[in-house]
C-alpha cells in the first residue's frame, strides 16, 4: 500500500526540522553553553553534530523510509526480524511520555506569554521565583493550559501528514526564524551586548574539558530529536527521489543555526545587565523576564518578553507534533481507524501524563526516588529511553540491514554516485563509533565515567 508522503520538499524539510527543534535548542542549549565556557563548547558541539548527531539522523531517516509504515514495522524490517520492532515500541513509548511532561513546559511558556504581554511580570528576583512557585503550585490552571497544547496537536494530527503536519510547518517555522531576527536585532541594540556576542563566538579553549565533551556530545545526539522514532515516522514520508544525506545535513544546519541565534538572543541581553551566563536551566523563567525588564525600556520590554516567549511555544509545539504523530500513525495502521480516532487515544494518553506531571510539581509533590514525576518522566526519556534508541537504531542500520538497502538509500535508489570509501566510513561509523559515543554519554550521565 502507498504510504502518504510529504508533498513538497520544502514542507518535508521545514516538518523535520520543526521535529528535530525545540526547547533543548532555545532552553537547554544557552543554559549549557554557559555552563561550559561558551563558543568553546558551540566549536565543540558543531563537531559532534558533524560527526554523530548527522550519521544517527541519517540511520533514522534511512529506518523510516526503506520501512515505508510506522515506526515497529519499519524497524522490524531493517532488522530483518519482528524482535527489532520493539525498538519502535520502545520510541513510542518514550515520545507519548515526552509529549505528557513536555506539553507542561508548553503551558508555562504560553503563561508567561500572557504575563508578557499584560505587563505582569516582576523585576525583582524574588518576586520572579515566587511567580514561578505561584504557576508550579496552580496544578489545575497548568492542567488547562497543558490541555489546550494537547487540543493544538491533536487538531494538526487529525488532519493527516500533508494537510495537518505538513502545512503546519509551512505556517510556524518561518514565523519561528522571523521571531528569532526580531529578537536577536532587539538583544543586538543594547549597551553592552558585545559582550555577550565575545562569549559566544570567541574561543576560549582553556575551558575545554573532558566533561564539555560529555555536554557537547549529548547535545549534538539529543537536540535532534534522535532515538524516539520521531525521524523514522517522518522518513517513512520522504519520497524516494529526495536526498536523506542532504536531508540530514540540512536538518543538523538549520538545528545547529537555531541554538546559536537562541544563544544571540539570550547572553547579549544577559551581559548587557549582568546576569552570569552559567545561571542553568532557570535562566528561562527565573532570570529573563527580569533581564528583559530590565534591559529594555517600558513597554518595550513587554513587547519584546511576549515575543520570546511565544517563540518558545512555537518550538515547543513543533516538537509536540513529531512527538504525537508516532502513536498515532501506528494506532491508525495497527487499528485500522481514522487518523482522528487514532489521534484521540494518543491526546487521551497525554493528556493523563500532563496532568499527573502538573500535580506532581504542586505544593504536595509525588514521584519515585526522591524525585517528582515529572523529573522521573525526563529522567526516564533523555537518560535511559532516547540513548538506548540512537545505540539501538546504530546496530541495526551497521549490522542488520542490508548494506544493498543502506547503498540504495544513501545514492537515492541510483540517483546518485556514493564513493565506495564513504560508504564504508559511513558503515564504520554506525558499527562502531555512534554506539561507543552514545554508551560514554549513558556512562557519563550515570556519573561512571
Amino acid at each position: 500500500m502507498q504510504r502518504t508522503q510529504f508533498n513538497s520538499r520544502l514542507g518535508m524539510i521545514l516538518a523535520t526540522v520543526g521535529s528535530a527543534v525545540g526547547l533543548g535548542n532555545i532552553w537547554r542549549f544557552p543554559s549549557t553553553t554557559g555552563d561550559n565556557g561558551g563558543s568553546a563548547f558551540i566549536l565543540v558541539y558543531i563537531l559532534c553534530t558533524i560527526i554523530l548527531g548527522i550519521p544517527a539522523l541519517l540511520g533514522e531517516l534511512m529506518i523510516g523510509r526503506y520501512g515505508n509504515s510506522n515506526a515497529i514495522s519499519s524497524y522490524a524490517k531493517a532488522g530483518r526480524g519482528k524482535a527489532w520492532g520493539s525498538i519502535g515500541i520502545m520510541g513510542m513509548i518514550c515520545a507519548i511520555v515526552i509529549l505528557g511532561f513536555y506539553s507542561v513546559v508548553a503551558g508555562w511558556c504560553i503563561y508567561y506569554l500572557f504575563l508578557s504581554a499584560f505587563n505582569d511580570i516582576p523585576t525583582e528576583s524574588e518576586a520572579i521565583q515566587e511567580t514561578f512557585h505561584t504557576l508550579t503550585a496552580s496544578p489545575l490552571m497548568v492542567s488547562i493550559i497543558t490541555i489546550g497544547v494537547q487540543l493544538i496537536t491533536f487538531s494538526v494530527i487529525a488532519r493527516g501528514v500533508q494537510k495537518g503536519i505538513e502545512q503546519a510547518s509551512k505556517i510556524m517555522m518561518p514565523i519561528l526564524f522571523l521571531l528569532m531576527i526580531l529578537l536577536i536585532g532587539a538583544s543586538l541594540s543594547l549597551e553592552g551586548a558585545e559582550d555577550g556576542l565575545l562569549f559566544l563566538f570567541k574561543p576560549d579553549f582553556s575551558k575545554l574539558t573532558q566533561d564539555v565533551l560529555f555536554e557537547a556530545l549529548g547535545q549534538s545526539a539529543f537536540s535532534l530529536s534522535i532515538g524516539c522514532a520521531c525521524i523514522c515516522t517522518y522518513g517513512s514520508y520522504f519520497k524516494k527521489d529526495v536526498s536523506l544525506i542532504s536531508s540530514a545535513t540540512q536538518i543538523a544546519f538549520c538545528d545547529c543555526a537555531i541554538a546559536i541565534m537562541a544563544g544571540m538572543i539570550i547572553f547579549p541581553a544577559a551581559f548587557a545587565v549582568g546576569v552570569r551566563p552559567d545561571a542553568g536551566a532557570h535562566l528561562i523563567f527565573l532570570t529573563l523576564p527580569s533581564v528583559f525588564q530590565k534591559a529594555f525600556p517600558a513597554g518595550i520590554s513587554n513587547i519584546v518578553g511576549a515575543l520570546f516567549f511565544l517563540l518558545l511555544a512555537i518550538a515547543a509545539i513543533t516538537s509536540t507534533i513529531s512527538l504525537h504523530e508516532i502513536g498515532s500513525a501506528y494506532l491508525s495502521n495497527r487499528l485500522k481507524t481514522t487518523r482522528a480516532k487514532a489521534a484521540g487515544i494518543v491526546t487521551s494518553v497525554c493528556v493523563l501524563i500532563s496532568i499527573l506531571s502538573a500535580y506532581s510539581m504542586s505544593d504536595h509533590p509525588f514521584g519515585f526516588f526522591d524525585d517528582t514525576l515529572f523529573e522521573n518522566c525526563d529522567t526516564l526519556t533523555s537518560s535511559i529511553l532516547m540513548p538506548l534508541g540512537i545505540l539501538l537504531t546504530s546496530i541495526v542500520v551497521g549490522w542488520r540491514m542490508p548494506r544493498e538497502a543502506i547503498h540504495e538509500e544513501l545514492s537515492c535508489y541510483g540517483r546518485h554516485k556514493i564513493l565506495p570509501i564513504l560508504f564504508e566510513f559511513y558503515i564504520f561509523l554506525m558499527r562502531f563509533f555512534v554506539p561507543s559515543c552514545i554508551i560514554i554519554i549513558m556512562l557519563n550521565q550515570y556519573h561512571i565515567i
